[in-house]
């Protein structure tokens, strides 16, 4: 085992998840409300990129060209195969961050994203990592980051603890690796299983810890029913830290990085997420790193998405309007299905009716709309373009709306994305682990349950009837082991399929899906 993966859980691959922050489309809404200029984001690094599904969509869907690495060879051969089937320019190997960060044959990026390696790996690997940051990503260029952090985190530190020590020392966990007839990745999730089981046992017994933290055994119990593919990357590996906002701001401010903002559209809105006492204690401190520190205390957040940019330039109020009002959103659900609420740290709000019904409006027929535009239709509402970008905001981070590109680089996707849904469609034959497919329009993944690829899939191969979508998806899911949805019936599936053609697949021909 080479040093640059010793302590990781490199047995046992990842799931098959897709992350929308690391779509360089979405930092334009909340870097322009920040008062930052948005980088025109031609070339693209992801680092750690697990299978794949999240480059390949941004690959296949817009015309950026990505690089990137995962050193998990399961990993690396699958997102490579999705890019062949696609046909787009995404590089992706199968390297080791050692050896893919030193490489000298790379271009200078415009973005760099990372979804929660910064906390799975060494503190060797994330200086390595920084310096690629500061040598690799252009002046004006964005890097994207999660990880988790405290103090959210804190109290299942020592539970994390206990399940490592469990999986890697206990002499029961030695006993299942030495079943030298169980294939690799199932001894692993039993070695996962074993480590879950004897935490549960620990706190079966009312240890003080749990008494003084009573909301930690539903937690413990949640993890019984996670899957132990996520399971072993989060919490096994021997590399894994919970950092304090302030400790990332330093290590980056040291690759020249400036904190732009939160990935997170929802954190635009303070006002579910903290109190007016809350709200104006964190206006008093002036101090960045500090105040973001304060108010992850505030919201007691684990996890944190967020947005640095390299030698930033600033817009002054007229070109931030400007590229504010250029900005183009899509409607992503059918009108009726979008329910006009949103949950913070504080519970649920309403998202009143009077801004949000008209907007939704506005944007019913399902094409790209500037913000400018929706901004000229609501003017005898008195609705200004503040209210209006708060707004659209926001019903990003419901999911009622996706960003979108413009009309010649939703062009330029058209057919990658095509080529790429089919593979994935075609896949859905034998497999329900890819669950998104590429959306030209919005240079994104919208969710696709298995059966609805199917469906998809049957009309590309002329059947235009709804009937026929669904006695071939049934076909299919007959012949799995075991059948799957095996006490839905013909005439369920039928329903569904109508409601399908009825309801989602005219917006999802709008996203340039189907």
């Amino acid at each position: 085992m080479n040093n640059w993966n010793v302590g990781s859980v490199d047995e046992v691959a990842y799931t098959f998840g897709y992350c929308d922050e690391l779509n360089p489309l979405r930092l334009k809404l909340p870097l322009l409300q920040a008062g930052f200029a948005i980088p025109a984001v031609e070339t693209a690094c992801e680092l750690g990129f697990g299978y794949g599904v999240s480059v390949n969509i941004h690959a296949a869907g817009s015309a950026t060209r990505w690089h990137g690495t995962d050193f998990n060879a399961a990993h690396a051969g699958f997102a490579q195969r999705l890019a062949q089937h696609a046909g787009s320019q995404a590089s992706l190997s199968g390297e080791s961050f050692s050896t893919f960060c030193l490489r000298d044959d790379l271009p200078d990026f415009d973005f760099i994203g990372m979804h929660g390696i910064w906390s799975w790996v060494s503190e060797e690997s994330r200086a390595l990592i920084g310096e690629f940051i500061a040598r690799k990503l252009k002046p004006g260029g964005v890097l994207y980051l999660s990880y988790n952090t405290q103090p959210g985190w804190t109290p299942m530190l020592p539970v994390r603890e206990l399940l490592y020590r469990h999986f890697h020392f206990n002499a029961a966990a030695d006993a299942v690796k030495a079943r030298e007839a169980v294939p690799t990745e199932q001894a692993i999730a039993m070695r996962v299983k074993a480590a879950i089981d004897f935490v549960r046992g620990v706190f079966a017994t009312q240890p003080g810890y749990a008494v003084v933290n009573p909301l930690l055994a539903e937690r413990v119990e949640a993890l019984s029913r996670a899957d132990p593919r996520y399971l072993a990357h989060e919490y096994f590996n021997r590399d894994w830290r919970a950092m304090l906002f302030q400790e990332v701001h330093a290590s980056l401010a040291d690759a020249g990085l400036t904190y732009a903002g939160s990935a997170d559209y929802r954190d635009r809105a303070e006002e579910i997420h903290l109190d007016a006492a809350q709200r104006a204690m964190l206006a008093q401190i002036a101090d960045i790193g500090l105040r973001e520190t304060v108010r992850d205390v505030c919201l007691n957040r684990s996890l944190r998405r967020d947005y640095w940019i390299k030698a930033p330039r600033r817009l002054d109020d007229a070109a931030r309007d400007a590229a504010l009002r250029a900005h183009r959103v899509v409607l992503a659900l059918p009108r009726a299905s979008v329910i006009l609420k949103i949950r913070g740290t504080l519970g649920e709000a309403a998202l009143p009716e009077a801004l949000y019904g008209p907007i939704l409006d506005v944007l019913a027929d399902h094409q790209p709309t500037a913000l400018g535009n929706i901004e000229q239709a609501l003017r005898a509402r008195g609705i200004t373009l503040e209210r209006i970008v708060k707004a659209v905001t926001l019903l990003i981070g419901t999911g009622a709306l996706l960003n979108a590109q413009d009309d010649e680089q939703i062009d330029r996707a058209r057919a990658g994305a095509g080529r790429l849904n089919v593979a994935i469609c075609e896949a859905a034959r034998t497999s329900d682990e890819v669950g998104f497919l590429a959306s030209p329009v919005a240079g994104s993944g919208v969710r696709m349950p298995r059966v609805a690829q199917l469906f998809l899939l049957a009309r590309r191969q002329d059947k235009p009837d709804p009937v026929q979508w669904a006695e071939f998806a049934e076909g299919v899911l007959n012949v799995a082991a075991p059948p799957v949805d095996a006490a839905v019936s013909l005439a369920e599936r039928v329903a569904q399929a109508r409601r399908f053609a009825e309801l989602h697949l005219p917006v999802l021909q709008a996203l340039g899906i189907g």
